[in-house]
């Protein structure tokens, strides 16, 4: 595994990998946004470890013909789709399955021949989100719940990020709580707002119950419609909506790498 360096620039290079689309942007680290327009190729199908590498390469050379990119030996940081210990991967979603205990830090690494972290991709929106979104200057615990596919979140504690917090995989009444509470499971069961909030309040009602935050944040594509739920859930937690945009991956993971999250 890849060791650690810390990034002083201003700015770092920040990829988001997904399983339709692999992203990166060069990130102002002090605004939290990006710098120039990001670049986007889509994710190679099958998505090996060689083959996503390749991409990843692709777009950070393109990234580096840039004004302003930082130096070439500047460390990178990218989000990957899955649980990410000690920089190795240890599950698989939407990508190739040989994934699963490769040691991403050092595949990118090699590849590079720069340093590279990578983290979870909800640790590292959550992360962006905590820093310069709706979490910005809380203090104790931020639990961003992003709510998709399935349940995303992200721990925040002071700062400092506690990683690969999957609690979308909590079991709740018998069953995990994704399959229950997730945006997709709203679809899939035809469930109107007042049955979906129903759900939304006994996974929230237990995850405050463990984790005492003084915040949630709730992304995710149904974050737009925040209000149609929002306000029928009742917590002692106050609860609001992210205000990171389609580009918090690639933020996350710049800033978690750059030394300064």
């Amino acid at each position: 595994m890849s060791e650690r360096a810390l990034n002083p620039s201003p700015t770092a290079i920040g990829i988001d990998i997904g399983g339709t689309g692999i992203k990166g942007g060069i990130v102002d680290l002090v605004a939290g946004k990006l710098i120039g327009e990001r670049v986007r190729i889509d994710t190679p199908k099958p998505a090996t470890p060689a083959a996503v590498a390749e991409v990843v390469a692709q777009i950070v050379a393109q990234l580096d013909e840039r004004d302003g990119a930082p130096g070439a030996q500047t460390p990178v940081g990218v989000t990957f789709p899955a649980i990410i210990h000690h920089g190795v991967a240890r599950s698989a979603a939407n990508v190739d399955k040989s994934w699963i205990g490769t040691d991403v830090d050092a595949l990118f690494t090699a590849q590079l021949g720069r340093p590279v972290h990578v983290m979870n991709d909800a640790d590292a929106a959550g992360l962006a989100e905590a820093r310069y979104g709706a979490g910005a200057g809380v203090g104790g615990s931020v639990l961003v719940i992003t709510l998709g596919t399935g349940i995303g979140s992200a721990l925040i504690h002071n700062g400092v990020l506690v990683p690969n917090v999957e609690l979308g995989h909590l079991e709740i009444d018998s069953a995990v709580a994704e399959t229950r509470a997730s945006a997709a499971a709203r679809e899939r069961e035809d469930l109107g707002w007042d049955e979906y909030a129903v759900r939304l309040q006994r996974f929230f009602s237990h995850v405050e119950f463990l984790f005492s935050p003084s915040l949630f944040i709730i992304g995710g594509g149904i974050s737009k419609r925040a209000d149609d739920y929002l306000p029928q859930l009742s917590l002692s937690t106050p609860i609001t909506v992210a205000k990171s945009k389609n580009n918090a991956g690639i933020v996350g993971a710049a800033l978690q790498q750059s030394g300064l999250s």
